[in-house]
């Protein structure tokens, strides 16, 4: 696999509330963008790979709901993991 498990404890250790706590929305904001990075990278070897396409599509979507519930929730988490993240503000 792409991602191992020591990379993904890394990822919410960093973004979420500790390295177990795998369901916290900004851990999970922080590991969909990078399965989302990871996806572009691949769709623009390999353009004709049209699972992955939406796939990538579902993810982003995924994300896109994780990002408004913490908008409404917390504007405070929202703009850290935001600015963290260096993602655009999509939310108006």
């Amino acid at each position: 696999m792409y991602l191992s498990n020591e990379a993904k404890a890394e990822i919410f250790a960093k973004h979420g509330k500790g390295a177990t706590d795998t369901g916290s929305t900004e851990g999970q904001v922080a590991l969909f963008t990078y399965r989302i990075a990871h996806l572009t990278g691949h769709l623009k070897k390999n353009k004709h790979d049209f699972s992955t396409q939406l796939s990538l599509q579902k993810l982003v979507g995924k994300r896109r709901g994780l990002l408004a519930y913490l908008y409404k929730k917390d504007i405070e988490r929202y703009r850290a993991i935001i600015k963290a993240l260096q993602l655009r503000d999509i939310i108006k």
